[in-house]
């Protein structure tokens, strides 16, 4: 295989607060089969990951645990965390903990030279402070006098910090990006902190504390200790043996700049702001690209442990195995909108995708060639044009997963692998097998049949190999197929002839029943509940021994509350009729220039495009809005709001404080399906 150079990728670094649940494990899984696919494609990779692990916070949650000290309490959640990147079989080539000694050294050596050079000054901080995100916000920014990231309780409060004079360096950064349109993807998250952050200008950031002690100290200044994205940004550069004063190591001069970051879309204004600004101050090159991924959501909305939402990696794995969790987030999440995960959905894709589609080819070929040609398989060159159509679509594959991994569309690679699969089904169904074993005069060909089916199996192994590769292994191990280069996979007719299949293969995916996963996933569930009520009780003890309030709870409504409202008048079934319901896909969304509160959607029902504004701008981003599928009343009659026409309404639902939610389908449905 021919060496394409280096690849350097990243994720972000788990904040060690608690155990990651699903959602925070598909991204180690996205950046591995992203790592494994380059490694496979001729790559030199270098695979970072790791846990961010000071701040208040941290401070907090150890004396809730009841733990001597909070190196204690982080040592145990890091090792949780590594645990489970273990589990999902992650190739991360370092796992970096920001309590490392070499990334504490360089970190103060950092803070020192951007001090020096003039780019941090003492100050002080006056606003309300949100302690789960450990964060200052202005009364400007507060939502309903909530935290606008994540709704939860603030407080005023001041103290002397150091900032970093961000405004010096940000021309220099609208400037690469307007240049480099690489490198924010999606494009709408380029926009957001574009319109939302830069244009308007930034403002200096705070990059010490010293209400706490839990962080990396100061060195000049022992009353402070660095603030955490300083601190936790750093490790891109620190894991591979960066040295501020100019002597770093011959791996940093090989792998940065940074091929590729991955993170989560909250936490893209870090990355594509402070970030590339740190480094500019650094006179470092910025990354190539930052990917800001969606979220997975479960039924619809985020996971909460006070909801009793969250799955677990650990617990999908326990009922469905490592490489059916690994296909499910990574086909399920869509490129640049949040992807939903269901248990029913869970048990779909498995029985429909794996048992189905891949399992039972696996399973049907190897068996036949066992029954007919007592497991050995040979071309015997018995050719019909049945066979031209199967051997393109395979030969064809891997140019078009290739073209998809260049875009990051990991989730489109995988549906272009499960495509070759099916395609082999069909050429089942084409060519019944079954029939030509009954037939002596047909067995060259049937013989070349079941050869077509191995060789072409064995090519979808080797693509498959960076998504679910254990079983990618095991299905090249039962057809006795060697491991394929990828420029190789263009290329039919390598498999060796006379090689013999697996006599007793093992089945890759025994269907599940949906019943019997819906009652441990409630088990599961009643399970973390418990131990959630347990840890908040043992959690309000060892503060309360402390002298200490708890941090401010998130604002939830349980999954008990109701809202009772007036009752209208009754209407008709002939008054119902005349309304036309319908799913919608927005695909374009603009904030209303005249209105603080309205949005102009561009909602596609069928084939017609409607203009639709609805006073949720408080609610959600344009950015946020497009590719959703709403609920639309399609036949109201059109009116003007804000100088604008709108021609429908989107459905949305309402809690007793007057929050806003669009009602989504539960299921994926068509644009332009019937609601009735």
């Amino acid at each position: 295989m021919q060496n394409k150079g280096k690849y350097y990728i990243t994720t972000a670094i788990a904040y060690t607060s608690g155990k990651p649940h699903i959602g925070n494990s598909y991204e180690i899984v996205l950046a591995d089969a992203i790592a494994r696919y380059k490694r496979r494609d001729g790559y030199d990779v270098h695979f970072q990951t790791g846990s961010d692990e000071h701040g208040q916070k941290i401070e907090t949650r150890a004396i809730e645990a009841g733990c001597s000290s909070p190196k204690e309490f982080v040592d145990g959640v890091s090792d949780t965390i590594k645990g489970l990147w273990n589990l999902m079989d992650t190739s991360y080539d370092r796992f970096i903990r920001t309590t490392d000694e070499d990334h504490v050294k360089q970190v103060q050596k950092i803070f020192k030279r951007f001090y020096d050079q003039g780019d941090i000054y003492k100050g002080s901080y006056k606003g309300m402070y949100c302690t789960e995100c450990e964060a200052f916000y202005t009364e400007g920014q507060l939502v309903d006098g909530k935290c606008p990231e994540c709704g939860g309780d603030v407080h005023p409060a001041e103290e002397e910090a150091y900032f970093f004079k961000m405004s010096k360096y940000a021309d220099r950064l609208i400037e690469h990006i307007n240049s480099h349109p690489e490198f924010i993807q999606p494009v709408s998250r380029k926009n957001e902190m574009m319109n939302n952050f830069l244009l308007p200008g930034l403002q200096d950031l705070c990059v010490s504390r010293t209400s706490f002690k839990w962080g990396i100290p100061v060195d000049f200044d022992d009353k402070h200790v660095v603030y955490v994205w300083l601190d936790a940004l750093s490790n891109y550069i620190t894991g591979i043996g960066y040295d501020a004063e100019g002597n770093s190591s011959e791996e940093y001069k090989k792998w940065w700049p940074a091929d590729l970051h991955l993170i989560g879309k909250d936490i893209i204004r870090f990355h594509t702001i402070y970030w590339p600004i740190f480094l500019m101050a650094l006179g470092e090159p910025l990354p190539k690209q930052i990917f800001g991924h969606p979220w997975l959501l479960q039924g619809g909305e985020k996971m909460s442990k006070s909801k009793g939402n969250v799955i677990y990696a650990d617990d999908l794995v326990s009922l469905f195995g490592v490489d059916p969790v690994r296909y499910f987030v990574l086909h399920e999440m869509p490129f640049e909108n949040d992807g939903v995960i269901t248990w029913d959905l869970l048990v779909e894709r498995f029985n429909s995708d794996l048992a189905n589609t891949l399992g039972n080819l696996v399973n049907r070929t190897i068996a036949m060639s066992n029954k007919y040609l007592g497991g050995v398989i040979e071309d015997k060159g018995v050719k019909e044009a049945v066979d031209d159509d199967l051997k393109a679509v395979v030969t064809g594959c891997y140019d078009k997963v290739e073209a998809k991994m260049d875009e990051l569309r990991v989730a489109d690679a995988l549906t272009e692998i499960f495509t070759l699969f099916k395609r082999c089904n069909k050429y089942i169904d084409e060519t019944e097998p079954w029939v030509l074993g009954k037939d002596e005069s047909k067995k060259d060909r049937l013989s070349t049949v079941l050869y077509n089916l191995v060789e072409s199996i064995s090519i979808g192994a080797a693509l498959l190999d960076p998504y679910m590769p254990e079983t990618a292994a095991k299905i090249k191990e039962q057809i006795g197929a060697a491991d394929r280069e990828f420029d190789t996979l263009n290329k039919f007719g390598l498999y060796k002839n006379g090689t013999k299949v697996s006599e007793n293969p093992e089945m890759l995916f025994a269907r599940k029943d949906l019943k019997d996963v819906l009652e441990k996933a409630a088990e599961i569930t009643k399970k973390q509940k418990a131990e959630y009520e347990a840890a908040q009780k043992k959690a309000a003890e060892n503060l309360a021994k402390a002298g200490l309030a708890p941090l401010p709870a998130k604002t939830e409504e349980s999954e008990s509350a109701v809202i009772d409202i007036p009752a209208k008048d009754e209407i008709t079934y002939e008054q119902f009729g005349a309304m036309q319901f319908q799913v919608g896909e927005i695909i374009k969304c603009e904030a209303v220039a005249k209105s603080k509160k309205l949005l102009c959607s561009q909602v596609k029902i069928g084939s017609q495009v409607k203009q639709i504004v609805s006073g949720i701008r408080k609610y959600y981003t344009p950015e946020e809005m497009v590719g959703k599928k709403v609920m639309v009343l399609v036949n109201l009659k059109p009116a003007k709001l804000a100088g604008v026409v709108s021609e429908g309404m989107l459905l949305c639902a309402e809690d007793a404080e007057g929050n806003l939610a669009l009602m989504t389908p539960e299921k994926t449905m068509p644009s332009g399906a019937e609601i009735c």
